[in-house]
């Protein structure tokens, strides 16, 4: 039987380690880590709308959840440095458009809600409406999302992630998930350019999901976000030293975090998902 007081699994990359727990976040980020220690957390909790998990009944009354995610915040709060970042990533489904606001209000007595992104999935942009923007030469389709069979609810094509801090007050590394200026004159007309090819992206992030092309290849996990996610939150923030994600699933944050040359500390309650991540990072 796993001792859950040791860590499941730790995986030395460079000079960074990255620590698994089989282990529920709350009691895990209790025993094994340390009170304003951690740098960033970026997560992805079930988002109760019944997806089917392996170890997880993903349908709870609404205050029981609540009362958990409160929970959840109230831990990671005590484990994050004063200038840390907690970026939550929550979605909702079309006929329930509250969970995620429910989410983030229930955090709001333990944190600041410094900056709301919107995780772009999906988007069509059609050459008529933009005109002669520069690089638009046709209607444009791309992304991935899960189709709504539906006469009354339009194809979700977009998630929240929100991101907390303690004070509001977290200076940000912006240029570090920049995108180049479409107008190139605006390098040496504004004076917020710096000289540089890179502006502020927004808080519009389009991440699509890597494409599926075989029906015989499935995901392994029904709800994990791309690498890409996690790796920008973490980009954003800046200077981290250490990463922790307390729902862990396959381990994308964990993937990101060590590409970045950061430690990481991960938890999951289900063993399949926990091998899942830790064959990911040994394979890197």
């Amino acid at each position: 039987m796993q001792n859950q007081d040791a860590p499941y699994r730790v995986l030395q990359k460079g000079n960074c380690t990255a620590t698994f727990y089989l282990n529920d976040c709350i009691t895990g980020l209790k025993e094994h880590v340390k009170d304003k220690s951690v740098d960033v957390v970026v997560t992805s909790p079930p988002y109760n709308i019944g997806t089917s998990y392996g170890s997880y009944k993903d349908k709870l009354p609404r205050e029981k959840y609540l009362g958990w995610i409160e929970e959840v915040g109230i831990v990671i709060k005590q484990t994050l440095k004063e200038d840390g970042s907690f970026f939550l990533n929550i979605g909702n489904k079309p006929k329930d458009p509250w969970i995620a606001w429910d989410v983030a209000y229930a955090l709001r007595k333990y944190f600041v809600l410094q900056n709301v992104i919107h995780w772009i999935k999906s988007i069509a942009i059609n050459k008529t409406q933009v005109g002669n923007y520069p690089n638009i030469a046709g209607d444009i389709a791309v992304g991935h999302f899960k189709p709504i069979v539906s006469k009354r609810f339009l194809n979700d094509c977009h998630e929240y992630i929100f991101h907390f801090t303690k004070y509001g007050g977290v200076h940000l590394d912006k240029l570090a998930v920049g995108v180049s200026y479409q107008d190139k004159t605006n390098i040496k007309r504004w004076k917020a350019a710096n000289k540089e090819d890179k502006r502020d992206r927004g808080n519009t992030w389009f991440i699509p999901y890597q494409t599926i092309q075989s029906r015989s290849k499935q995901r392994p996990h029904p709800a994990t976000f791309p690498v890409n996610l996690p790796d920008m939150c973490i980009r954003l923030h800046g200077s981290a030293k250490l990463v922790i994600d307390p729902f862990i699933g396959i381990g994308s944050s964990a993937v990101a975090a060590i590409r970045l040359g950061t430690s990481f500390v991960g938890f999951e309650v289900d063993k399949e998902y926990l091998d899942a991540a830790i064959d990911r990072i040994t394979q890197m």
